[in-house]
């Protein structure tokens, strides 16, 4: 694979659904102090790219991300890492739905309980399109991902002279502690540096491409982020927490078009992101859990899923506080890569990877609930036994069943999954 394609589909694995709805979920927590979150999530991000970039180099066999946290702190952390990935896809996939579904629901200006219907018609067509094994294309989802980067491009420069300075005040309206939480829920946007993984073996040189590969991704995400994190909070102001941030930011630059065109955009990058999502990680779950039922998987995210859209519908829990469940998980994913990575590398990306490490967990730290989630499903993969301990060592890389679902992000994560499993 050239490093120019392989930048390409790195950028598509990194970018997805969740840029649709965390800039909004960001905003109301932190209001303009959210721009704290996002520099230092960037930073985390360079960190994360650099040691994974190192981790691809010196970890070669099958696995992935399950292989990296194998490498350097045994079977049963290779185990977690699984479980965590896969209880991430159950819980992240209603969420990326939702994030599609509101884009409707503002477009019809209609009310918080038609997004949810949306939502749930969305996830059940999803489901029935993969379970009839109908796949996304590379190509199409990549070709989304592009579309999505244009449309950011057209919000920054048409809503570039809409900038307001008096936007930025005040900075910390609901107090400095608000930045914390608003963390767990823009770390969304950030999953996907784990995708190197089976693309390593891809590469031509990777030792000569993976830098440049991850750099260039880097830069480009980078960007994307922080053009989308000053507009919505310098153009939309008081309203920059909306549900649909980017169609508001389209409508200010470009009119009532604009919203047509983000909600048809997010519809059809939820659908094809979630498809591919899902198909990688049915492939994780059979390995996971050997003698379980085929589609077990797809039935467990259309119970959870409608339950847990209810609940959301129903305003028993918020759509913030559900996205901190799939975050903590692909949090928990990259606490146990980067303790490993602190124990087989050397150098000054061993100290990278302690850093990253210190910075997850305090991530992590204001998570709340979702932490006892996160150690339920630790505890399951602790009592699975050698079933789950044999199923990380085998996972092949460049197997398209199996190194789909290193790549997360439901929410971000569920495009993140998706480019890996036709690399």
């Amino acid at each position: 694979m050239t490093t120019s394609r392989a930048a390409a589909l790195y950028i598509g694995a990194l970018l997805g659904p969740s840029v649709l709805i965390v800039p909004g979920l960001a905003a109301a927590i932190a209001g303009p102090a959210s721009i704290v979150d996002w520099v230092v999530l960037l930073v985390l991000s360079g960190l994360l790219a650099w040691v994974f970039t190192e981790l691809g180099r010196r970890v070669r066999e099958g696995g992935g991300i399950a292989a990296y946290a194998r490498a350097g702190l045994g079977d049963r952390a290779g185990a977690a890492v699984g479980w965590s990935f896969l209880a991430g896809v159950v819980v992240g996939a209603p969420v990326v739905c939702q994030a599609g579904a509101d884009y409707l629901a503002e477009l019809f200006d209609l009310g918080r309980g038609a997004g949810t219907a949306f939502a749930a018609l969305l996830l059940l067509a999803v489901l029935a399109v993969t379970l009839a094994g109908a796949r996304a294309s590379s190509s199409a989802q990549l070709g989304l991902v592009i579309v999505l980067i244009a449309l950011v491009a057209v919000a920054v420069l048409g809503g570039a002279g809409h900038l307001r300075l008096h936007n930025w005040t005040p900075f910390a309206p609901h107090g400095p502690a608000s930045v914390g939480p608003a963390a767990t829920v823009l770390m969304l946007s950030f999953v996907g540096w784990e995708a190197i993984a089976p693309m390593t073996s891809r590469l031509r040189d990777p030792d000569r491409q993976l830098p440049r590969v991850i750099l260039i991704a880097f830069v480009v995400t980078s960007a994307v982020y922080v053009a989308l994190a000053v507009m919505t909070i310098g153009v939309l102001g008081s309203a920059a927490d909306g549900a649909a941030p980017l169609a508001d930011l389209l409508r200010v630059a470009i009119g009532p078009a604009g919203a047509v065109v983000a909600a048809v955009v997010a519809v059809a990058l939820v659908l094809t992101a979630v498809n591919a999502y899902l198909t990688g990680a049915a492939a994780l779950a059979e390995q996971l859990l050997p003698n379980s039922r085929p589609k077990s998987l797809q039935l467990a995210v259309a119970v959870s899923g409608l339950a847990i859209l209810a609940a959301v519908g129903a305003d028993w829990v918020s759509l913030t506080h559900l996205v901190a469940v799939p975050t903590a998980f692909f949090l928990t994913v990259y606490l146990f890569c980067t303790a490993s990575a602190t124990r087989i590398l050397h150098g000054p990306v061993r100290v990278a990877a302690g850093a990253a490490c210190a910075v997850t967990v305090v991530i992590l730290g204001f998570s709340g609930l979702a932490l006892v989630v996160v150690a339920a499903v630790i505890a399951v993969a602790a009592l699975t036994g050698r079933r789950s301990l044999r199923a990380t060592r085998h996972l092949n890389p460049t197997d398209p069943r199996s190194s789909a679902p290193t790549q997360v992000t439901v929410i971000a994560a569920p495009l993140r999954a998706c480019h890996s499993s036709t690399v």
